[in-house]
């Protein structure tokens, strides 16, 4: 007969106290989870995985300071892993060897469908030459989102908005990108 799981609570508690055995449970139950929200920011299989080591050990060494009634030890940890992904993609943009994402071969994208195809199609330059022409809230929603990989409520902390004015800028800014990237002169044929 299996034993009941402990909360998580519980885990990060043990933690504070020292107790190593917790952070093997809380890894079992968050690695693969960790790890998926870290490729999706980096795009990149080895430093996803080191993302995720970095943000268990921030765990382990934070303990102390999760507040329960802030949030769940779920969404703690998940940002951690979150914040840690984007330190990490910050410090590769500001490497010297850093190759500007107009040099980077796409990878196939895991979201089929018309913008995985115009992506996949464009260079840089007509990207940002569309970009350049949305109004600026809603230019800067869409880089904070796609090429720093803030979520929405970070967006609008960061912008001072409401959650739902985010929304709305993306939404309407990604449709005029569209329209302006499925233009013939905008080099994008049977998009």
């Amino acid at each position: 007969m299996d034993r009941p799981k402990p909360p998580d609570e519980t885990l990060i508690a043990a933690l504070a106290g020292n107790e190593l055995d917790a952070l093997d449970v809380l890894y079992d139950r968050y690695h693969r989870v960790a790890f998926s929200m870290a490729y999706r920011v980096l795009g990149d299989r080895l430093a996803a995985e080191d993302v995720v080591q970095d943000a268990f050990l921030s765990v382990w060494r934070q303990a102390r300071s999760f507040r329960a009634d802030r949030g769940s030890a779920r969404t703690w940890l998940m940002s951690i892993v979150h914040h840690r992904a984007i330190d990490k993609l910050r410090s590769h943009a500001n490497m010297p060897n850093f190759v500007p994402l107009d040099v980077v071969q796409q990878r196939e994208s895991d979201a089929p469908g018309t913008w995985a195809q115009v992506w996949s199609s464009l260079s840089g330059d007509v990207v940002r030459g569309a970009l350049e022409q949305l109004p600026a809230e809603q230019k800067k929603s869409i880089e904070l989102a796609f090429f720093s990989g803030y979520t929405h409520v970070e967006i609008a902390g960061l912008m001072g908005v409401p959650l739902g004015t985010v929304k709305g800028r993306m939404r309407i800014g990604l449709q005029k990108l569209k329209s302006m990237l499925d233009r013939p002169e905008a080099g994008v044929t049977g998009a």
